[in-house]
């Protein structure tokens, strides 16, 4: 039976632990946290994917399908980052051209 896909969640938006309750979203570095924790998320999902490829081929994994999904997870994980970064990187263009 396969497992049901987790519902999706805004990308650096949960409070991280240990972070202030108090402050504000735009206060201090709370941006640089937040990309901070999806890029942490990021790497540790690639982690995740190489390890079950090298478990599989060494023979330590014996589910196949497990070892495509978590593959296939890292894979989507490092396209949307990519084209998150994309959609930023465009949108400080656009700042940048602006007329003042």
């Amino acid at each position: 039976m396969p497992l049901p896909i987790p519902p999706i969640t805004p990308l650096g938006l949960a409070p991280t632990p240990g972070s202030d309750p108090g402050q504000t979203p735009g206060s201090g570095d709370a941006f640089g946290h937040a990309l901070a924790g999806a890029l942490d998320k990021l790497d540790a999902g690639q982690q995740t994917g190489a390890q079950a490829s090298q478990d599989l081929a060494t023979g330590k994994a014996t589910d196949i399908s497990g070892v495509v999904n978590q593959v296939e997870k890292a894979s989507l994980e490092l396209q949307l980052a990519t084209q998150v970064r994309n959609k930023l990187v465009d949108a400080y263009s656009e700042l940048m051209r602006m007329q003042i």
